[in-house]
């Protein structure tokens, strides 16, 4: 039997961050691998991932040689732990914005309920979203609404970055083919595991924006989510409901 759970977090100028969130992963009452995937970080963040990652086994680095955005650094982070063998494969901002505390229940969830995919909803039995202001709180619900009504895939949170693959999920989507970079990755993976009749499961999670740091989001990034949608239900052939696993899609 392989390694069980690895966390993917990529990372970008998150020095002050890291360590301290390597701590929390690892007080967590499950035993879980930490893949830190830095791409080039001018703050010495990827230096700070090698130190602690000689002093803990369960903590690897994959350096990356440029930034060049938050799906490439997934994809690539996925990639190594399906090589190295893993079961469960969760991803999470280095930010502290998705809290370590939720871990065991993403794992719990994805094994009680045979998920294919466990997401970390925000909005599922109530709004839980600290520090943001109120236009990029309406901006995420209405992003929201927006990809169920044009997609018909009936989830909270699409864009959420907050998720468990197991690893039967990872393997049936075809990464090497995964087009969005931006927040349409989260919306884009989702889709590809529902459209093939896969089972997603949702947690409810409370969302805490960085007090820290910068955030990543900009137009660029809305518009490509916006294009993304579209172009996601007509690779679904204008079908709003999944097919079955072994259906061509």
């Amino acid at each position: 039997m392989g390694p069980e759970a690895i966390v993917v977090i990529p990372t970008y100028n998150e020095r002050d961050n890291l360590a301290p969130l390597v701590k929390r992963l690892m007080a967590q009452t499950v035993v879980v691998h930490i893949l830190v995937v830095d791409d080039n970080s001018p703050d010495g963040t990827g230096l700070v991932a090698d130190e602690i990652a000689a002093q803990n086994p369960l903590v690897h680095v994959l350096h990356r040689s440029e930034k060049n955005g938050l799906g490439r650094a997934y994809l690539a982070g996925f990639a190594w732990a399906l090589a190295h063998g893993f079961e469960y494969i969760l991803e999470m901002d280095a930010d502290f914005s998705h809290n370590p505390a939720d871990v065991p229940k993403f794992l719990d969830a994805a094994r009680t309920e045979e998920a294919d995919l466990v997401l970390g909803s925000r909005y599922r039995d109530g709004i839980r979203v600290i520090n943001w202001p109120l236009k990029r709180l309406l901006l995420s619900i209405g992003a929201a609404q927006y990809v169920k009504f044009i997609t018909g895939m009936p989830v909270t949170d699409p864009t959420g970055g907050f998720k468990c693959f197991r690893r039967r999920a990872l393997e049936a989507i075809e990464l090497e083919t995964v087009q969005s970079n931006g927040y349409s990755f989260q919306i884009e993976l989702t889709h590809r595991v529902w459209r093939r009749g896969m089972k997603i499961s949702e947690v409810p999670i409370i969302f805490t924006d960085r007090f820290a740091g910068t955030s990543k989001m900009s137009k660029s990034i809305v518009r490509e989510a916006l294009w993304m949608v579209w172009k996601l239900w007509w690779q679904h052939g204008l079908r709003r409901f999944p097919v079955h696993p072994e259906s061509p899609v």
